[in-house]
Formats: C-alpha cells, sequence, structure tokens
C-alpha cells in the first residue's frame, strides 16, 4: 500500500512541475513559469537601403510558440494603417496597406519559437518611418527603419593651371547625408574643400566637392561618397594625362568636352532604360564609354 501511495505522490509531483513549467493563459495573457510573455523589438534602428529586402525583428519573450496568435504589423502614420495581419494561420491582406500588397510577410516556422519578425521586399524610400508590432494581450514593440538611397559620382573638370587641375565631384540623390572623399593613385587620401550639400524637397542630399590635383600628385584620382550608417559606398576614377597636367591659365578644351560629354551620354543611357538617377542605378559601363569613345572619336578625328 505504501508503495502504491509513494507512486501516486510522485506522478503528482512530475504533473506539477510540467504544469509550471508550460505557458497558461490568464485572461488574454499569456503566462509561463518565468513570468508574463510579452513582445521586444531592436533596441536600435534597422538600416535599408532602396531596392533591399529587409527583416524587422520582432519576438515573444520568454520564447513561446506564436503560430496561434493574431500578429499585427502597422504604421501608426498611414490610413490604413496595416502593413500585414496574420489570424488564425493566415494572411489578411485585405487589410494591407496598398503599398505594402505582396512585399512583406512572416516566417510561419519561426513562429514557433515565438519569432513574428516582418520581412520586407523591394524597399522603397517611403517605407522609413516607425513600425508597430502588435500581439493582442502581448503588447507591442516599436521598430525604427532607416532607409538610404544612393547614387554614383561623377567628375567634372573646373581649371587647369600651371600648378594642376581642380576637379570637381558632385553627386545627387542620397540619404541620409554622405561624406565625400578624395584619393590619389595609391589611395592616400587628400586634402579637398568643404563639401557643399544641399537638401532638396524630397529629402534627398546632392553633394559637391573640389580639389586641386597638382603635377607632383599621380594621374590618377578616386571621388569617393560614402554613408557609413547604411554601409554604402559609391565611387568614381579619372586618368588626366601628363599633357593636360602642364597647362598654364588655360582650360585643356579637349579634355573637358571629354568629361562633360562622359556625363552627358551616362545620364541619357540610363534615361533611355528608365533607370532613376536618385537612387543606385548600375547601368552598363562597357556600353557607355564605347559610346563615349565613338562620340569623341568623331569630334577629334
Amino acid at each position: 500500500m505504501d508503495h502504491v501511495l509513494n507512486l501516486h505522490i510522485v506522478l503528482l509531483l512530475v504533473v506539477f512541475v510540467l504544469l509550471l513549467s508550460a505557458p497558461y493563459c490568464e485572461g488574454n495573457i499569456l503566462v509561463s513559469s518565468l513570468g508574463l510573455v510579452h513582445v521586444v523589438g531592436p533596441s536600435q534602428p534597422i538600416m535599408a537601403t532602396v531596392g533591399d529586402e529587409v527583416i524587422l525583428p520582432c519576438q515573444l519573450e520568454p520564447a513561446t510558440k506564436a503560430s496561434g496568435l493574431t500578429v499585427e504589423w502597422a504604421r501608426p502614420d498611414l490610413n490604413p494603417r496595416f502593413v500585414y495581419v496574420w489570424r488564425d494561420g493566415v494572411e489578411l491582406e485585405s487589410k494591407t496597406h496598398p503599398s505594402y500588397k505582396r512585399r512583406t510577410k512572416v516566417f510561419p516556422d519561426e513562429q514557433k519559437l515565438g519569432d513574428v519578425s516582418l520581412n520586407l521586399s523591394k524597399v522603397k524610400f517611403s517605407d522609413g518611418g516607425t513600425y508597430k508590432c502588435f500581439i493582442p494581450g502581448h503588447g507591442d514593440a516599436l521598430i525604427q527603419l532607416v532607409v538610404g538611397a544612393v547614387n554614383s559620382p561623377f567628375i567634372v573638370s573646373i581649371n587647369i593651371s600651371s600648378s594642376g587641375v581642380v576637379l570637381q565631384c558632385e553627386s545627387e540623390g542620397w540619404y541620409p547625408e554622405p561624406e565625400v572623399l578624395w584619393l590619389d593613385g595609391e589611395g592616400n587620401l587628400l586634402s579637398a574643400g568643404p563639401t557643399e550639400t544641399v537638401r532638396g524637397p524630397d529629402d534627398l542630399y546632392t553633394v559637391s566637392s573640389r580639389v586641386t590635383v597638382e603635377k607632383r600628385h599621380s594621374n590618377s584620382f578616386t571621388c569617393r561618397v560614402q554613408q557609413k550608417n547604411i554601409n554604402q559606398t559609391r565611387e568614381t576614377h579619372i586618368h588626366i594625362a601628363g599633357s593636360n597636367m602642364k597647362g598654364r591659365g588655360s582650360v585643356n578644351v579637349k579634355f573637358v568636352l571629354r568629361l562633360v560629354l562622359e556625363e552627358s551620354i551616362k545620364r541619357n543611357y540610363c534615361a533611355q532604360r528608365g533607370w532613376l538617377i536618385h537612387y543606385n542605378v548600375s547601368c552598363s559601363l562597357a556600353a557607355i564609354y564605347k559610346k563615349i569613345n565613338q562620340a569623341f572619336s568623331s569630334i577629334f578625328r
């Protein structure tokens, strides 16, 4: 009899321990042995670039199965505010803001571990803002998305003097504000004037920088535009023939014309293919420079 009684006591203790370790419901609040289950987001902003695919993290802590829960992702500044709604195991696309349809999703397999992160594809500049990850009964988390825009720089020659050449580098369509660096052919930083910055009505930045390169420098130069917060760098290179470093007070027309022609053809080539200059475009450089050489050769035969 004592043996049977002891066995019953052991079984009751096992059941009691299992109940303590398992989550349970208290009203609409999910509770575990470690306390209330709540929604947690990242402590730092999430960075992305136009055209990227990005994940906005959101997690139940302690890790608890979220498959059967309602998950709402929203932007409070939009109407309708929802960018994704998951309920009863399916997406409610009818509630999604039109600009986010077919661009957002969650990961059902990861929900078993309490991960309700949002995947956002084909990121637009307008996607930047504050997102709310909300699970009814468990609270919400705010996630800040910063969307960067980048573009390739271009170089134009301003003047050729007895001491060297003044080069100007420009790049438009950046966000956040980038910095401009000049390097010589060996990768050494060159001392340049202050960068001029203009912020347009679309909140995108245009930057411009000038540097004087002297005859003692190598004849190859790089203009580098970078934005460290979004880990983006774009650069352009130029090689100046030795004869162009020896001018005396007058502009080398042939040299300047080539630079202007190069930029004009690049922009027209991109525009013909519907590529936006404001954003990160990758034109076919081989095709562009072939056109440049053809045009330049026809002028100076």
